[in-house]
């Protein structure tokens, strides 16, 4: 299965958080999977770090980057497939980030693994 974090499926994985669903670790942790986390998710950590949110303090970017090598995930660069889907997403989010991920997940064709209430209101395979 190949499967796209959501920004805090990452950051709930490499703290080791109770946050994370036990379904979700075992996805992450299994070995016949392909995870990968998105450039998006730096983004998002780089923006909400800029504006001082207060869960932002969590970990720098390259911090990110750091636990995203060590992890032996594989990063996701944006490609324009990935911003298509967006133009037809209906706004059950308003979250540019998270619309953008999911859209990624549809044009991959892969499985997103996020806690996020809204996500299975969208036409994406989805896992927690």
């Amino acid at each position: 299965m190949r499967c796209l974090l959501d920004t805090h499926s990452a950051f709930w994985y490499f703290a080791g958080s109770p946050e994370l669903s036990e379904n979700a670790k075992k996805v992450i942790e299994d070995s016949g999977n392909e995870i990968f986390v998105s450039i998006i998710s730096a983004w998002e950590i780089a923006i909400k770090r800029s504006l001082n949110r207060k869960n932002a303090s969590l970990c720098t970017v390259a911090e990110f980057f750091d636990e995203v090598a060590a992890s032996g995930f594989e990063l996701l660069t944006l490609e324009p497939r990935h911003v298509r889907p967006v133009e037809t997403l209906p706004y059950h989010h308003r979250d540019p980030f998270d619309r953008l991920l999911i859209s990624t997940a549809i044009a991959e064709e892969m499985t997103f693994l996020s806690a996020d209430e809204n996500v299975p209101k969208y036409a994406v395979s989805w896992l927690w």
